[in-house]
Formats: structure tokens, sequence, C-alpha cells
């Protein structure tokens, strides 16, 4: 079972929505080739509002993602297409089915 998670919301500027979204679902090769990324969601929750859920086994590989190539491309994209930075946190996993 994942014990470990990155929770992560982003607010994409005004008119900026489908460049976030396109910059979300163009990451999912970047997620699928690191080894410690268990499971890695991207999802909209609103018409501006997205986010990213990810799990991990160990925390080696939480860290591992957050010094990885999405989180580069999402902070070297941050100023241009997002309204604020985005609010990354941490959490430990309960239960998983």
């Amino acid at each position: 079972m994942p014990k470990f998670g990155l929770l992560a919301r982003l607010e994409a500027k005004p008119g900026k929505e489908s460049e976030v979204e396109a910059m979300l679902s163009g990451a999912l090769a970047l997620a699928q080739a690191e080894a410690g990324t268990r499971t890695w969601y991207a999802f909209k929750l609103g018409p501006s509002t997205f986010g990213i859920f990810d799990t991990f086994d160990h925390d080696a590989g939480r860290q591992a993602h957050l010094n990885g190539e999405i989180a580069k491309a999402l902070m070297a994209n941050a100023d241009a297409l997002l309204a604020k930075p985005p609010q990354i946190e941490p959490v430990d996993l309960l239960a998983v089915k």
C-alpha cells in the first residue's frame, strides 16, 4: 500500500485555463517515467481550478517527484499560467483501496 502522497492545487490565470489543462495532460508521460511514483492524477475542479494527486510507497519517491521534471515544468510556467503559486501539500495516506 502506498503510504505517502502529494496534493497540489493550481489556479489558472484568466484566459490560461486551456494552457494549464494541456500542460497537465502532457505531463502524463513524465509521471509514467518516474519509478518512485505509484499513481499520478491530474484533474479539474472547476473552470480555472486544477489539481494533481500522486502516491508513493516511500518518502524518497515523493521527494524525487518534488525535484523531478513535472515540478520543474510547473514552476517554470507558474508566473505565466497561474494566478497564484501552486499549493502543494504532502499527505500521509491512511487507507487505500
